[in-house]
């Protein structure tokens, strides 16, 4: 099953901030019992500043996955959450190592596996500075339950996305329909000037007909009053 990269960051972050606890208890034991932490000192020094650059990176994709729009708002703001519990256990886990305060309590986790005769080992790490949504849920339970947000998401970003193409389709269909209408526009306005100019033409030649027409009248008559003259002229008295 698909699980986003982030979670799966965040899954990885966890558990580091878990590990070095145990460390640094361990760590506490070995100085009790007059060992040499040396050793220990040097891996816990390695793993806090592998977990600050962790945390820096969850920060980023977080801002990425916002900025994007891959993830909702409210997603965004529950990430951030999660990134700030565990800001603020690196802070305790720095101030732990360095002996400002005393080493962390060990997370419910971790008392549930040993109080059941469980060995130590990889403790849940989303149970670590859980909310009261996740309280009482297995690593299994809120994994299950953070695949169900982001499949609901998914789903709503898939709805979202149908939706942007049938309106996408529908502008196309618009826009084809106007390149269409405005053939026909073009087409009835050549067709109105090639009328235009018939118009005029045909306008043009009914007067020259009327001017000719005009002057073969004039013409019959001067000829018609030439035959009246002669005749008077020639006829006998």
């Amino acid at each position: 099953m698909f699980q986003d990269p982030w979670v799966q960051d965040y899954d990885a972050t966890s558990r580091l901030a878990q590990e070095i606890a145990e460390n640094i208890h361990e760590r506490n034991r070995q100085q009790r019992t007059g060992g040499n932490p040396a050793k220990i000192n040097m891996t816990l020094r390695a793993s806090l500043q592998k977990l600050k650059q962790n945390i820096s990176l969850l920060k980023d994709g977080v801002l990425r996955a916002s900025s994007s729009r891959r993830i909702m708002q409210a997603e965004a703001d529950r990430r951030q959450n999660l990134i700030d519990d565990l800001l603020t256990k690196e802070r305790q886990l720095n101030a732990s190592f360095k002996g400002d305060i005393s080493e962390p309590e060990p997370s419910r986790s971790t008392l549930m596996s040993e109080g059941a005769g469980g060995s130590r080992g990889a403790a849940n790490p989303w149970l670590i500075n859980e909310t009261d949504e996740t309280r009482g849920l297995s690593f299994g339970e809120i994994k299950q339950q953070q695949q169900r947000i982001i499949e609901a998401q998914d789903a709503g970003l898939d709805a979202l996305a149908a939706v942007i193409s049938r309106q996408k389709m529908m502008g196309q269909e618009i826009g084809n329909e106007l390149d269409e209408q405005n053939e026909i526009i073009d087409d009835l306005a050549h067709l109105v000037d090639k009328t235009d100019d018939r118009i005029r033409n045909e306008t043009r030649r009914v007067k020259l007909v009327e001017t000719k027409s005009a002057s073969c009248g004039m013409m019959v008559v001067i000829v018609l009053l030439l035959i009246a003259i002669i005749v008077v002229a020639v006829w006998p008295v």
